[in-house]
């Protein structure tokens, strides 16, 4: 069983491409390896990228006893623990999944339309018109709030401010792809004491520990069974056994709803802002979808064929998972025609499948209109990932993005700052918009009072 071939380059150089410029060594690894190469990104296994629908299919059908994906998660386990739905597999991966999938499905669901819409006008209530402002921050600002108030329960109060205080502190730790280091080279993790990047991270995870405790335990003394919050929802979930989770299990499944839906949504968020405004002619078409708009059900908005479109489209072009959470060959398999020994690490590219010409014509260019024109299957366009480990709030995040486009832009009129370029970056462990102010608030919209999403 031979690997797929490798770039020409060493495996160190290899991993500090990936940590400092992933598209650019994808990408070139492409186009000399074809759609399977080769990564040597840990010193325990080599990593197949592949970047073939069929290839993916595949993977994603695959019998579970044959791949897992526990181990390959781990660069995550500092941040999200041991019980964190990434980081399991088998059995206890499946009990974890079907005790948190009811909240966000249905009529939970949507009861949070009204709290991301008011959350939304609260954050652009404050920009300066004239004045350039940061689309990321204000982004990461809703989002976060969405996290706290409609997912962990928080009202307005000490608890909420000291969490949000610590969340944005330990998450900017690995805002930077220096920092990033950290995450990827294990012996680079040293505590020399709070001043020290790792030991800032272990002092900022314990004091989040507390905190999320002390509200885990408050909720137990006084249960409230009117609470539709998504961490009320979790701790009166049972499995078939009729167990409910543990404190422990709750803290690590917090921590990875808000990793996978804080960052990772205001990301997506400020790329389509980028977009809509960089296109004249996408926010013509995207205005005059919203202003036709007169539904008083705000849940209904996310059925807009147009609004959908360029969602998708922004989760193509740089999706925010550049690959698919990796899975460990743990007995001999064949992936068309590539025989793959145990032990070996397979993932599927998503930015590269999306970058396909014959899936995508001008894959480099934003084009809503091609999400109107083809349906594409779950391995053709996987902005989530997929199979077993598809992430369990994409829903809810399609629904928090459509709701934030669709209130900034039925409030406010928005222009791009001139000669501003705005670039791909890695973030942690994701692909994010470079930061700056690059965009001004001119004005209310004069058709506000037209939309349903009133002022």
């Amino acid at each position: 069983m031979s690997l797929p071939d490798s770039p020409k380059m060493p495996k160190f150089m290899q991993l500090l491409q990936w940590i400092y410029n992933p598209l650019q060594l994808m990408e070139a690894s492409q186009q000399t390896c074809g759609d399977f190469f080769t990564l040597w990104l840990t010193n325990k296994q080599p990593m197949v990228f592949m970047s073939n629908p069929q290839a993916i299919q595949e993977i994603f059908t695959t019998h579970l006893e044959n791949l897992d994906s526990r181990a390959s998660a781990a660069i995550l386990q500092p941040l999200l623990g041991d019980n964190s739905l990434l980081l399991l597999s088998g059995k206890t991966h499946q009990r974890q999944r079907k005790l948190l999938t009811p909240s966000f499905h249905g009529d939970r669901m949507r009861a949070y339309g009204d709290l991301i819409t008011q959350l939304t006008k609260n954050v652009i209530s404050k920009w300066q018109i004239g004045e350039p402002f940061s689309v990321s921050h204000s982004m990461k600002e809703i989002t976060l709030q969405v996290i706290l108030k409609a997912v962990f329960g928080l009202h307005e109060g000490d608890r909420y401010n000291q969490l949000q205080t610590r969340l944005c502190s330990i998450l900017g730790l690995s805002s930077s792809s220096l920092r990033a280091t950290l995450s990827f080279i294990p012996a680079l993790r040293l505590n020399l004491g709070r001043w020290s990047p790792w030991g800032n991270f272990l002092y900022q995870r314990e004091e989040i520990d507390k905190l999320l405790y002390a509200e885990i335990q408050e909720r137990r003394n006084h249960p409230d069974p009117s609470r539709n919050d998504i961490l009320s929802l979790m701790m009166s979930a049972r499995d078939e056994n009729g167990e409910l989770m543990t404190d422990v299990e709750l803290r690590d499944e917090l921590m990875t709803l808000l990793v996978a839906g804080h960052e990772t949504t205001a990301s997506a968020l400020t790329w389509a802002l980028y977009w809509i405004h960089h296109l004249p002619s996408v926010r013509e078409k995207l205005l005059a979808e919203l202003d036709s708009f007169h539904n008083a059900d705000l849940n209904e908005i996310t059925r807009l064929p147009y609004l959908n479109a360029v969602c998708q489209e922004t989760l193509r072009i740089y999706p925010i998972a550049m690959i698919t959470i990796p899975r460990i060959v743990k007995s001999p398999i064949e992936i068309m025609g590539h025989k793959f020994a145990p032990g070996t690490m397979l993932l599927g590219c998503i930015y590269l499948i999306h970058h396909r010409p014959d899936l995508y014509p001008q894959p480099d260019k934003f084009q809503p209109e091609r999400f109107l024109e083809k349906q594409y299957s779950f391995s053709e366009y996987l902005p989530f990932g997929g199979g077993n480990r598809r992430c369990l709030g994409m829903a809810f995040a399609l629904f928090e993005m459509k709701l934030v486009l669709a209130t900034v832009l039925s409030q406010m009129d928005l222009k791009l700052v001139e000669n501003y370029s705005v670039k791909p970056i890695r973030r942690g462990v994701t692909l994010a918009p470079s930061s700056g102010k690059w965009l001004i608030a001119t004005g209310q919209r004069q058709k506000a009072e037209k939309s349903a999403i009133q002022v």
